[in-house]
């Protein structure tokens, strides 16, 4: 009788592929709860595809639920980056929540992963431009608001800190520095909020212009079908001539169902007023972000501090706050917060060092 043959065992996966897969499995579980919760906040489609990203993480659990086998383990905690996105997800579910996301899935480690699939890694890549597709219309709604108050609290805080180090730097009293950063608190947040008003105000009527005539659609039944005028209309919205004659054909077969049909029915446009936002709303945005920026620098010198001690407060609290709003516009625009945090910080250092040295020199000319 043969003797048997040992055939040696299929060697299993080394520690450190079955912690990578553990935190990847606990990331994917984290992930999913994250989408439900951003689903429980929504209805209609919204909800529906948050709730299908939520099922498709649920398919890459499994995968690595089944390569760990029974090496699963205790239930991990995901990454700090995801779990500080569920809490925002459960607490406030705003387009901050869906920017954070959209940079959590265009980190996917799964494209240079050997033990991930491909559909895996194609499944994040699709999944960054879903998250992307629904926060686009949050960042339509902030952006024209929260342009005017980004750039009203990056003006105050610029312009402030270098009024406040260029008159310092001339060698006038402590009252006068405070006397000067008060002015140009108040003078800059007015001509930033006049400013915007007028701004937002004039764009906005600009594209009502380019807005189409609510009772066009009344003419329609009484065009010449032959001539059929409308084709010029859509050939003045950009299309072909082939496709205006088609379009317009198609509306004139049904022209008599058109007087109840919306506008865009006779020119579609895409209403951009909603990116825009209200004269009004960037107006007390930009002047209320100003002042809050502009008051900053002040600050030291409401408090008693005066000369060196002063600037350099003053300086450091300013550094501060724009490291703030760079990090906040990284989030928001799908960004790296720490990239638009630095670039902030040295565009307003570099504006406010440049005006201390014209202080300087000012100052050293006038003595």
């Amino acid at each position: 009788m043969p003797a048997p043959v040992n055939t040696p065992a299929t060697p299993g996966p080394n520690p450190r592929d079955v912690r990578r897969w553990r935190q990847y499995l606990a990331d994917e579980r984290a992930e999913a709860a994250v989408y439900r919760e951003l689903a429980a906040r929504r209805t209609g489609s919204s909800q529906e595809i948050l709730l299908s990203l939520a099922e498709a993480e649920g398919r890459h659990e499994a995968h690595w639920l089944a390569l760990l086998g029974d090496q699963v383990g205790k239930p991990r905690r995901g990454d700090v980056r995801t779990r500080v996105l569920g809490f925002l997800a459960r607490h406030f579910g705003s387009v901050f929540v869906l920017a954070l996301a959209q940079r959590a899935e265009g980190r996917s480690p799964y494209a240079t992963d050997a033990h991930a699939t491909e559909a895996m890694a194609a499944d994040e890549r699709i999944h960054e431009e879903v998250v992307r597709g629904l926060a686009a219309r949050g960042r339509n709604r902030l952006s024209g608001t929260f342009r005017a108050a980004v750039f009203g609290a990056n003006d105050g805080l610029v312009s402030n800190l270098a009024l406040v180090l260029g008159i310092s730097a001339a060698g006038v009293s402590n009252a006068t520095v405070l006397l000067t950063g008060l002015s140009g608190l108040l003078a800059g947040a007015l001509s930033m909020g006049a400013g915007e008003y007028v701004s937002v105000r004039s764009q906005r009527e600009l594209l009502e212009a380019s807005s189409p005539d609510p009772d066009t659609h009344t003419a329609l039944p009484h065009l010449d079908v032959d001539a059929n005028e409308l084709a010029l209309v859509y050939r003045a919205r950009g299309m072909t001539a082939a496709e205006a004659e088609a379009h317009a054909s198609e509306v004139m077969r049904n022209r008599d169902d058109v007087p109840t049909a919306p506008t865009s029915a006779v020119a579609p446009v895409i209403d951009a007023h909603e990116a825009v936002g209200t004269g009004l709303g960037a107006a007390v945005s930009s002047f209320s972000f100003f002042a809050s920026g502009a008051i900053i620098p002040v600050l030291p010198y409401l408090f008693g501090l005066q000369g060196a001690p002063a600037l350099i407060t003053a300086s450091v609290l300013v550094g501060l706050a724009l490291l703030t709003t760079g990090a906040i516009v990284g989030l928001l625009s799908g960004g790296p917060p720490l990239k638009r945090a630095l670039r902030q910080i040295a565009i307003g250092y570099g504006a406010a060092g440049a005006t201390y040295l014209l202080g300087l020199l000012f100052g050293t000319s006038i003595s």
